[in-house]
């Protein structure tokens, strides 16, 4: 591509589509991390090709960014099967699921985000469905009404979500196979990094991969959003190493890592401008807790379901904050990183019970 088609918004747009696709793994074996899942899907996908059948339906669990949807298309492209793409909110009557069910076609398989956001009569429709390959469609409204029973052809439904307790058990015991997705490790997002770097042709060094890994929260979501934003910056601004004719190098490196990532607000641990907003208001304001989730979500102008679904699980794995019967208490970890010296809370700041 020449520079002058990069200046072209519908190509440039293009040549970004092009690049999310090819990012994602086509196949178990370039799919990194995960690794007792990824053994788990390959003797499940294998077993079904050997007894010529379809496979098992398929429950991702775990965070957002781990790879959910990647591994569902894995699934279609290794056994040469066709994919069907959907979500839970987007399913929010019987008849929607009905509409998708009964156009699949044999050995098809069905991918549904956010599983648990489906509708309760969708999901009843499901159990049937998933269980015998049908599905009963009312005729007719009241004393008249009437149920015609639809075959279906065999599917193969990969259902994701992030709150697998939210999933009711009827639907839950349904699927064949349930893989939990676990956080990925450095060395694992490196790897990720490294192979992203590559497709985007930008030359990074490997303390730059290092930290970048160090930041991105155990993610590759993440991971190859920052890479996008230090590249942005290296486009830029350059990296701070010369090349030798007085300008700078196209390479990523560590000093063009951390200035771009510090423009970002991410600092070392990975905490956001809203994780350092909700340490901050716990740490000062409250004296380090206790303080409850809605007084917590008031003070930082965000939405207590923001702060518990998105804030909260990060600061509590890397040991920020606990959970307390009274509220969120900071760790002497947080007080340490954030440089100020610990104290007891307030009296006046005690939070009562029912503000957890």
């Amino acid at each position: 591509m020449s520079g002058d088609d990069l200046t072209d918004p519908e190509l440039a747009s293009e040549a970004e589509l092009a690049f999310e696709g090819a990012l994602r793994p086509k196949s178990l074996e370039e799919f990194v991390g995960q690794t007792r899942v990824r053994g788990q899907l390959q003797l499940l996908l294998t077993a079904a090709v050997m007894q010529q059948r379809t496979p098992d339906h398929i429950l991702l669990a775990g965070p957002p960014g781990l790879g959910k949807t990647t591994l569902a298309m894995i699934v279609a492209h290794e056994g040469g099967r066709p994919l069907r793409m959907s979500s839970g909110p987007a399913i929010q009557h019987a008849g929607d699921l009905a509409a998708i069910l009964s156009s699949l076609v044999p050995g098809e398989v069905l991918f549904i985000d956010e599983i648990h956001r489906m509708a309760r009569s969708a999901e009843e429709m499901l159990y049937l469905a998933m269980e015998d390959f049908r599905i009963d469609i009312m005729v007719g409204k009241g004393a008249g009404a009437t149920s015609v029973p639809l075959d279906l052809s065999p599917f193969t439904l990969v259902g994701a979500t992030t709150r697998a307790g939210l999933l009711p058990n009827p639907l839950r015991d349904r699927f064949g196979f349930t893989a939990h997705l676990e956080f990925y490790d450095e060395a694992e997002l490196e790897q990720v990094l490294a192979r992203a770097a590559a497709m985007l042709g930008l030359p990074i060094d490997g303390e730059a991969v290092a930290e970048i890994a160090g930041r991105c929260r155990g993610t590759p979501r993440i991971a190859n959003r920052l890479l996008r934003r230090v590249r942005d910056y290296v486009l830029v601004h350059g990296s701070g190493r010369a090349d030798g004719s007085g300008g700078r190098t196209g390479r990523a490196d560590l000093e063009a890592v951390r200035a771009a990532l510090d423009l970002y607000d991410v600092d070392e641990l990975g905490l956001d401008r809203l994780d350092r907003a909700v340490m901050q208001t716990v740490l000062t304001r409250f004296g380090g807790g206790p303080v409850g989730l809605n007084t917590l979500a008031v003070s930082v102008g965000e939405e207590s379901e923001t702060i518990e679904a998105v804030v909260e699980p990060f600061l509590v794995r890397i040991g920020l904050i606990v959970r307390t019967p009274r509220g969120r208490m900071a760790t002497p970890e947080a007080w340490r990183h954030f440089g100020l010296s610990e104290r007891a809370p307030d009296a006046a700041t005690a939070l009562p019970i029912d503000d957890l």
